[in-house]
């Protein structure tokens, strides 16, 4: 009889084919464990790495590339807020400029009006002698007057011509002169509501108004 073959054990042939059919576990590699925002690019030659690039490599050129547009876009906009301001000194320039050129005009034409007065109206009703006409309650002390904006013309002037724009200070005119003007403008303007109600009065009288509207006449 053939010698019997020892039976396996029930089971083995079993744990066999699942030990054979169990897969093979995968090694933890590093590379595996990488962030998948981190990849890296393999050189085609084995044992070369010069050719990996990591993904901060890659951002770090990125960035730099952003940095140098952001700091070009921050150099125009200086560029073009410095012209800006360029633009509005010369209009505010300008303007100042053409202030003071108003007001020394309007300081000529004050004058002007003050001259055409005391020449065509208070020297000739002075020289009439008319004894029911009072001149100087009339008029005041409206020759200083026109001697303190005369003055004061003169010095606008001298502080103005032949002086760039930027330069010309008026400021300090007004201040020199401050003192005269305050005393002469005082007694004018005191005088200013009797004056009005004297020239109503000899507005009545028909021999006074005639002088006035001849005077008048000559100023039109």
């Amino acid at each position: 009889m053939p010698p019997m073959e020892p039976k396996e054990a029930p089971g083995k042939e079993t744990m066999g084919t699942r030990k054979k059919s169990m897969p093979f576990p995968r090694p933890r590699l590093y590379m595996l464990e990488r962030r998948k925002t981190d990849p890296v690019v393999e050189s085609s030659v084995p044992g070369d790495y010069s050719g990996t690039l990591t993904r901060s490599q890659s951002h770090r050129t990125e960035y730099n590339q952003k940095l140098q547009e952001k700091v070009t876009s921050q150099a125009g906009c200086s560029t073009a807020e410095t012209l800006n301001q360029e633009k509005e000194h010369q209009r505010m320039m300008a303007k100042r400029s053409k202030i003071i050129k108003e007001l020394i005009q309007t300081e000529k034409d004050y004058l002007n009006d003050l001259d055409l007065c005391i020449r065509e109206v208070v020297q000739p009703l002075r020289n009439k002698q008319i004894d029911q006409l009072g001149v100087d309650s009339l008029f005041s002390n409206i020759e200083s007057v026109h001697q303190i904006s005369a003055k004061l013309l003169s010095l606008l002037e001298e502080a103005t011509t032949d002086v760039e724009p930027a330069m010309q200070v008026i400021g300090k005119v007004f201040l020199q002169i401050k003192g005269p003007l305050e005393d002469i403008y005082k007694i004018y303007c005191y005088h200013h509501d009797e004056a009005h109600s004297v020239l109503e009065s000899y507005e009545k009288e028909e021999e006074l108004k005639q002088h006035l509207s001849l005077c008048i006449q000559s100023l039109k």
